[in-house]
């Protein structure tokens, strides 16, 4: 079996998520279609991340048929794709953008 590649700005959207406070597990490894990041955002929800190489031709950045089959396939947290550090960051701002994400009112309210 062969090696699952490596974007070539996985290092970077890496380095920029868990500078902006997330956690990041690196997952490319895994391979079989597997999301290359799970991320856990500011929010504290959890997101995976497929990451594209940007400067490569849209042709070249299309996803494998094992990813197309696990997306496909995949219910539960959201899963996004993103070719560069900014997409990337994109997510944590829409999550701190996010409102009262999985937070209970006062209980003594009624």
């Amino acid at each position: 079996m062969r090696a699952a590649a490596v974007d070539r700005n996985q290092a970077e959207i890496v380095k920029a998520l868990r500078k902006s406070g997330c956690r990041v597990y690196v997952c490319s490894s895994f391979g079989k279609g597997f999301p290359d990041l799970l991320v856990g955002l500011p929010d504290r929800t959890l997101a995976y991340v497929e990451i594209k190489d940007g400067s490569k031709p849209p042709s070249a950045r299309k996803l494998t048929p094992d990813q197309v089959k696990f997306h496909a396939e995949w219910y539960g947290w959201p899963l996004f794709v993103v070719t560069s550090v900014d997409e990337a960051l994109g997510l944590v701002q829409e999550s701190r953008l996010s409102t009262n994400h999985g937070q209970r009112g006062n209980v003594d309210e009624e």
